[in-house]
């Protein structure tokens, strides 16, 4: 029987219930695992202060996978890997963004700076999801403009357009004018924009590497598009049962849902034969 050493799990939809609260059986396997000698890790599209006050919550000291792979860090003072858009290509980016109607969010480990929407205050209550009040959020008129004056060199930037077509058409742009992003569209109108290479299955592998776990010894759960690269590398790879048919269809395994105690159900019915494993976790 295989001996799974890393256990990574997505946040929203997998971790976070409907109503965005932890499940006290989610907070009970996780303690479970870790009994076992177990590594749990979040992978998370959040940002690391988001991310680390979750981790908090349910007692975990690891290195976060945050910004879907492109920051990776249990002290955010002393990031274990980082990767960035730089400050020249975010403001050439940002300066495209803004010739469509859409919403933009820059996206830093420690501040986010996002345009005003006027039209759709719909597209702002989604993207403020994840966003603690002490994780400082500035709004601006003119992105562009702030970014000229005060540049920054993000992880992540994330973008939401008020119909999948303009999204399209904008990922088109970009990819034709920048060698070194890559642009993923998620939930019809959603898009981000990593650095080239940045997955949550890269990140994983990176992070394993550095524990000394192979692929194989991984488990990897999650709900999204997002998820699909560690769910797919992971040797074993769950999707919860909300996820769309188009993520379980990479998935060694459908758990149940994430209203349902998803991650309760598959951490002790993977893990309850398995006996207690030492491994480093001093890094």
């Amino acid at each position: 029987m295989m001996v799974y050493k890393l256990i990574a799990l997505d946040v929203d939809g997998t971790i976070l219930r409907s109503n965005h609260r932890i499940d006290k059986g989610v907070k009970e396997a996780i303690q479970y695992v870790k009994q076992k000698g177990v590594y749990v890790t979040l992978a998370t599209r959040r940002h690391f202060t988001s991310a680390k006050k979750i981790a908090k919550a349910l007692k975990l000291d690891s290195i976060l996978i945050t910004h879907n792979g492109a920051f990776l860090a249990n002290d955010m003072d002393a990031p274990w890997l980082e990767k960035r858009i730089s400050p020249s290509e975010s403001a050439a980016i940002i300066h495209l963004l803004e010739q469509t109607e859409c919403h933009v969010r820059i996206k830093h480990e420690r501040f986010s700076v996002a345009n005003r929407v006027r039209q759709n205050q719909g597209i702002i209550a989604k993207m403020t999801i994840g966003d603690p009040l002490f994780y400082p959020v500035n709004f601006t008129d003119e992105l562009g403009s702030h970014l000229e004056e005060s540049p920054v060199s993000p992880p992540q930037i994330e973008v939401f357009f008020s119909n999948k077509k303009e999204g399209d058409l904008m990922k088109e742009k970009l990819l034709s004018r920048f060698e070194t992003i890559d642009v993923n569209m998620y939930e019809e109108n959603r898009m981000e924009i990593v650095p080239k290479g940045v997955s949550k299955g890269n990140a994983l592998r990176k992070l394993g590497e550095r524990l000394g776990f192979s692929n194989e010894e991984m488990v990897a759960v999650g709900d999204s598009h997002a998820d699909i690269s560690m769910i797919r590398d992971a040797g074993l790879g769950v999707a919860m049962g909300n996820a769309p048919k188009s993520v379980q269809a990479y998935a060694d395994w459908i758990t149940r849902s994430n209203d349902m105690n998803g991650v309760y159900y598959v951490v002790k019915e993977v893990f309850r034969k398995q006996l207690r494993t030492q491994i480093r976790t001093t890094l």
